[in-house]
């Protein structure tokens, strides 16, 4: 079985393969973040870089029997501007088409954010199947809505395992960042877990993982003020294996993980290939 990963990551689709015990001979991947590929290569080594997804050609790649990925969102995301298809980011969308024309797999699956009914339908006319909504609120502590297009017969949601925010914080962490300007930016008497963009609080689930770390995507209380979430909070957060990211800074490692996929929704899709 060979696989091709586009816009791979830290190659959460290849740990998700593993966690289900799909066996494979290739997993060839398409990233440029040398971040997101030092991770990858340091957990899985026999992983088949091929760099830019522009350059790939089907042609020379052998028989591809399952293609992944989950192209830049930017220009989707009601968080961004939305831009759609005019965002350069997002118009890497039809590389993913291509290819799937090219490789002609048995099996594919497309991932991307909750986005516009007219965004959502063209993508789904290129793909020819409409899309599954899954929040990760199932499998993990995190709110995370996401589309999946895929050829993969899903039976159903995922198992709701009922996790909170509570059952991965780490209660004895003592260190503690108070954020710039945190007398104009907070107010007093905020409760244990904090939306860092609009301070409300948040209850039994976390906010959505974001890329952007410079205000943390949840505060933590503490006993001497407030704190970001860690990189293995994090990991926890996205199914990810803890120690997973350690080969990158705690900056690099919070980017990709709010870049990736949540791990176990991506077992309960690949299961179904079984």
């Amino acid at each position: 079985m060979n696989v091709l990963s586009l816009f791979d990551g830290m190659s959460c689709g290849q740990i998700a393969l593993n966690k289900v015990g799909i066996k494979y001979d290739n997993y060839y991947a398409s990233e440029i973040d040398k971040h997101a590929i030092k991770v990858t290569q340091h957990n899985y080594p026999n992983t088949i870089q091929l760099g830019d997804v522009k350059e790939i050609k089907g042609s020379d790649l052998p028989r591809i029997d399952l293609l992944i990925g989950g192209s830049p969102c930017q220009g989707f995301s009601f968080i961004g501007k939305q831009l759609n298809f005019d965002d350069l980011r997002s118009k890497l969308f039809f590389e993913f088409v291509r290819l799937l024309e090219e490789c002609n797999p048995t099996y594919f699956l497309l991932e991307n954010v909750k986005m516009k009914k007219e965004y959502k339908d063209i993508i789904s006319n290129y793909l020819g199947v409409e899309p599954i909504m899954i929040n990760s609120n199932l499998t993990s502590a995190q709110n995370r809505v996401r589309l999946y297009w895929t050829n993969i017969p899903i039976n159903g949601q995922p198992e709701d395992r009922d996790i909170s925010i509570d059952d991965i914080i780490n209660h004895n962490e003592t260190n503690y960042v108070i954020p710039k300007n945190w007398h104009l930016r907070v107010p007093n008497n905020l409760p244990k877990y904090v939306d860092p963009y609009n301070k409300k609080e948040i209850n039994n689930k976390s906010t959505t993982l974001r890329t952007n770390v410079n205000n943390g995507n949840m505060w933590v209380k503490v006993s001497h003020g407030y704190r970001n979430i860690t990189r293995n909070e994090g990991e926890l957060l996205q199914n990810v294996p803890i120690g997973y990211t350690n080969v990158v800074s705690e900056t690099k490692a919070k980017k990709m993980l709010g870049n990736g996929w949540t791990v176990d929704v991506i077992t309960h899709i690949f299961k179904n290939i079984i």
